[in-house]
């Protein structure tokens, strides 16, 4: 897939881009074209850590220890064996895949900074190794790449040639970014950056995506190592696997933008120039002058502009395009198929607890509990404070795993899974939304729901289709283009709904969704319930709005100290002595009596 070059957005992007080669062959200058060609790789090498690093928000400090794979494997495979190092560099890129899976497989599984620490560990390993093999890497004085000249060997005589070639990396590397950016694997990396809970909720495997993520950006840093390793002809541990290389390209992202597509490439295009030609005039003088300009671009921006380039900057230059002619795009027509899920005949069981204990060191916040929630539904769980109402809904999500007990979820075709993690109990039909709400803040209210209609379709025209049609549903039609951050408490409340229903649920599981709002948004929720049950999806809430969870529920349950106390029907529980003593109180009978 390519960008649409007929949009302003993608022709004004060629046209920025197609500036990078243009200028040097306007001042015809070796010092210029190594300047172009330096950009193009750092442009190209922070853009790959930016998959992982700003996309997926793994902090990848040791990152070089992928560029120094790459240009060490292409090096020896021509010095020892005569492979050109078009077909060596894609050998590097397979030997740096593995390396990622060593590093991301037990790291990732992890929250914290064991990915980044371990990325270090295993570059200051690969330069010792490098070392210390001196018989075939050369060791600590490095190894010459045999000067063979020719594009097989990727040894030029030219300066622009180099341009050219580097050029074609950057364009690469760029064109994956925006294939990954706009596809269903970059929108599963940004919600699992911003909430991983959230993400696991909408049916996104957080590990595998990571892993995924590790892998792609080693892949691409490994390639344009090889490159750089030719264009130098040369390579020493020190250099190829550098902690300065990785903060450097880490800093180029963060300049430009984390998680952009055009940011690591506007940080890079900033910084470098300023930094060599600093450099360059001021000679031995100016000795270390490079990291003194990186230091002081990077304090400016942490101080006013902390989101970046693009981040602060972006959206203003996207509106000056979007003026252009032939910007103009049609919303995509609503489709009709985001809650076809297979009929299931009312009164069925769908989902069913038996027998749920949890304990927590000396508390017990569940006491065999069990529970059956049935096709066309709408049960309300409702207990004072401090219940366990929340733990039971977590075991009904995947999010706690009972220490004995288990749930069970219909299928379509009639028979009962058991599922474990919580991405498991999304796509086996069970969505929720949690008691604070967790929006992806970053991404439209229209890329919210999205992403989790992405389980459920084949492309992302699909998936824009079904959230629109969500969005009727949730009375979020008008807010569609509007940054999740900006909603109020009653939007980021629809908003969670929405999403968890474009994933087509049979089971909605409702977590305090009227908390906080005012009189006008809780009418508009309980009309949005009715809505949804009507739709075909059964809804479990909790919910301590009692005038709420009495006219919306079919049958409620009670539960108390981590048991249940009772589960009937809405006028048999209100009335019954041990509820009331234990969370209704006397005055909301005596109101209900009046």
């Amino acid at each position: 897939m390519l960008p649409n070059l007929t949009h302003p957005r993608g022709y004004v992007g060629l046209l920025a881009l197609l500036a990078l080669i243009v200028v040097p062959f306007a001042f015809q200058s070796s010092f210029v074209y190594h300047l172009a060609v330096e950009v193009c790789v750092f442009g190209a090498l922070a853009t790959a850590w930016n998959i992982v690093g700003g996309f997926a928000g793994q902090l990848s400090l040791g990152h070089a220890v992928f560029y120094g794979i790459g240009g060490y494997v292409a090096t020896l495979l021509v010095a020892q064996f005569g492979i050109s190092p078009w077909i060596g560099m894609f050998a590097g890129a397979a030997v740096s895949a593995v390396a990622a899976i060593i590093i991301a497989y037990p790291t990732l599984r992890l929250r914290g900074p064991f990915f980044a620490l371990a990325t270090i560990a295993f570059l200051e390993v690969c330069r010792l190794l490098t070392i210390h093999e001196e018989s075939w890497t050369g060791g600590s004085s490095g190894q010459n790449v045999p000067l063979n000249i020719g594009l097989k060997w990727m040894i030029m005589r030219e300066k622009w040639a180099y341009m050219l070639v580097a050029f074609g990396f950057l364009v690469f590397t760029l064109w994956i970014s925006w294939l990954i950016r706009r596809s269903r694997f970059g929108f599963y990396l940004i919600a699992v950056r911003e909430r991983e809970d959230a993400a696991r909720a909408v049916g996104v495997n957080a590990v595998a995506v990571k892993i995924a993520a590790a892998i792609v950006s080693a892949m691409l840093t490994s390639l344009i190592g090889s490159f750089h390793a030719m264009y130098l002809t040369f390579i020493d541990p020190s250099s190829a696997f550098s902690l300065d290389l990785s903060i450097q390209v880490a800093m180029f992202a963060l300049i430009g933008g984390l998680g952009s597509v055009a940011g690591p490439i506007a940080g890079t295009v900033l910084v470098l120039p300023a930094a060599e030609l600093a450099r360059g005039w001021l000679s031995a003088f100016g000795n270390g002058t490079h990291g003194f300009v990186y230091g002081v671009v990077l304090v400016l921006v942490v101080l006013f502009i902390p989101r970046g380039l693009v981040g602060h900057l972006g959206a203003a230059v996207v509106r000056i395009i979007d003026r252009l002619p032939g910007a103009r795009r049609e919303a995509p027509a609503v489709a009709d198929i985001a809650l076809k899920a297979v009929p299931v005949e009312r009164g069925t069981p769908i989902l069913v607890a038996e027998h749920l204990h949890k304990r927590f060191g000396g508390l017990v916040a569940t006491d065999d509990v069990s529970l059956t929630l049935h096709a066309g539904e709408i049960l309300g769980v409702i207990g004072p404070n401090g219940a366990g109402k929340t733990t039971v809904f977590n075991q009904l999500s995947g999010f706690i795993h009972p220490d004995t007990g288990a749930v069970k979820v219909r299928l379509a075709d009639g028979s009962w899974a058991l599922p474990h993690r919580p991405d498991e109990f999304a796509r086996h039909g069970v969505g929720r939304t949690f008691q604070i709400a967790q929006p992806f803040a970053g991404l439209s209210v229209l890329e919210n729901i999205m992403l989790g209609a992405f389980m459920h379709t084949a492309s992302r025209e699909q998936a824009e289709a079904v959230a629109r049609e969500v969005a009727v549903l949730t009375d979020l039609t008008a807010l569609l283009d509007v940054e999740a951050r900006s909603l109020t408490v009653g939007g980021m409340k629809r908003l969670e709904v929405a999403r968890a229903l474009a994933t087509r649920p049979t089971v909605l599981l409702l977590d305090e969704v009227m908390a906080g709002l005012n009189p006008a948004d809780i009418a508009r929720a309980i009309e949005m319930v009715r809505r949804i049950r009507d739709a075909g999806v059964a809804v479990l809430m909790i919910e301590h709005m009692m005038q709420a969870t009495m006219a919306l529920s079919d049958r409620i349950i009670v539960i108390n100290a981590g048991r249940m106390l009772r589960d009937g029907t809405p006028s048999d529980v209100v009335n019954d002595p041990q509820v009331i003593e234990a969370y209704l109180g006397t005055g909301y009978r005596d109101a209900q009596a009046a």
